[in-house]
């Protein structure tokens, strides 16, 4: 079968039976997004749809501008329409690729949202996804990490991978042929960074029989793996987790009968709902905070606390967390990325959390731990407490906790 006859078969399948009349296409200039505009122009001529070619210039390579050109000449010879998107964002701190990256989606998504688009083509190869199992081996990555890159599905994600099962060699065999040129990335030769590392090292291992298919192949396995363990995750926690929105409830007995891995599932999605944190804690700091919670201890992490009360073991904000935090109380700006809260009668108010100022400001039930509502939020008025969202006055405010920090419903979604 053709490259051109396999991409129309991942398309068929990452469409899940949708006809979108348009799709964004990630080109940076390189041979695999090239080879993946060429290949979308040429299946969306026969599907009527609309292709939509996107750069990101990050500002941080001055050939980068050139390199655009060479998108937008190639995208209106193929009939894609295409727009150069620009990040100014980088202050010289943090990991720079992270960033870059982070940055990149976030532009395209905010592109694609204004513009009407359902999703993204990404040129992630079969290389890139050996080469991502191989880093994430080496960090002690667990069934999920090891997973690496999905492929996708149209109407549930917004990112499409449909050249994840080809080679980066076929992409160039096929680009040669079409006689289009491409740019290498200094950085792909570049030691410093894990990725080239770890492409050296699989030539090294290919004649051991580790090459990028059988990687990828293991990839697959442990997707499949993920999945049913997500499956038992979730049976799991519809019977020992209770979201009282900004409190997670776990029955500490039910923790202790489930097996570990299901346990450290539970937790690590409890810590991303309450934290907004993008990715989980190292297994170790993981399983060993965990360990001293059902110990008795308790534990905090990824500013989170673990309270272990009576038969339950309590997951809160840690107060430290969100003491600086604070944003008006005027139904628009959302607080720690969970409290959506207006007081109209109060349009100079704010949010912040109660702390020990605001505990002492408010006759607290006997039955509300002192150490659960340390980091609750409160609605203040200067250093004046005027209510507390779900507790006290709660009549004189409306309050929302965010959706996306429900622990339920985002557990089926992951």
């Amino acid at each position: 079968m053709s490259l051109d006859a396999r991409f129309a078969a991942s398309m068929e399948r990452l469409l899940a039976g949708h006809r979108p009349d348009r799709l964004a296409v990630a080109v940076s200039g390189g041979g695999d997004s090239l080879a993946l505009l060429g290949l979308a122009c040429d299946w969306a001529e026969e599907n009527s749809c609309r292709i939509q070619a996107l750069t990101v210039d990050h500002g941080l390579r001055p050939e980068a501008g050139d390199e655009a050109l060479l998108v937008a000449r190639e995208a209106m010879r193929m009939g894609a329409q295409h727009d150069t998107l620009y990040w100014t964002g980088w202050d010289g701190k943090g990991n720079l690729s992270a960033a870059a990256r982070d940055a990149r989606y976030a532009l395209m998504r905010d592109f694609c949202a204004r513009e009407g688009i359902g999703a993204i083509l990404l040129g992630h190869t079969q290389d890139d996804q050996a080469e991502t199992v191989l880093m994430r081996l080496a960090r002690g990555s667990g069934v999920d990490g090891l997973s690496a890159m999905s492929e996708g599905r149209f109407g549930r994600d917004d990112i499409l991978r449909p050249v994840l099962d080809e080679t980066r060699a076929d992409l160039r065999i096929w680009l040669t042929r079409q006689g289009m040129r491409w740019f290498e990335d200094p950085t792909n030769d570049d030691p410093r960074y894990d990725r080239v590392r770890a492409r050296r090292l699989l030539t090294q291992l290919a004649p051991f029989g580790l090459n990028s298919a059988r990687l990828a192949e293991t990839a697959a396995s442990l997707a499949r793996a993920r999945v049913a363990l997500l499956a038992r995750a979730v049976d799991v926690a519809d019977k020992i987790v209770r979201d009282r929105q900004g409190v997670l409830v776990f029955d500490q007995k039910g923790l202790e009968q489930t097996e570990e891995e299901t346990r450290l599932r539970l937790i690590a999605h409890g810590l991303a709902c309450l934290s907004g944190a993008p990715y989980k804690p190292r297994l170790a700091s993981l399983s060993a905070t965990l360990d001293r919670a059902l110990a008795g201890q308790g534990g905090t992490l990824q500013g989170c606390r673990l309270i272990p009360r009576g038969e339950n073991l309590m997951m809160v904000r840690e107060f430290k967390a969100v003491e600086t935090i604070e944003c008006a109380a005027d139904g628009v700006e959302v607080w720690d990325g969970r409290w959506c809260i207006f007081a109209p009668d109060h349009p100079a108010a704010k949010v912040r959390a109660l702390g020990e100022e605001g505990l002492s400001q408010w006759d607290r039930p006997a039955a509300l731990s002192h150490a659960v509502m340390l980091s609750w939020p409160g609605v203040w008025q200067g250093n004046r407490l005027l209510a507390v969202p779900g507790f006290w006055n709660d009549d004189a405010i409306h309050s929302e906790y965010a959706a996306s920090a429900g622990f339920h419903a985002t557990i089926k979604s992951h």
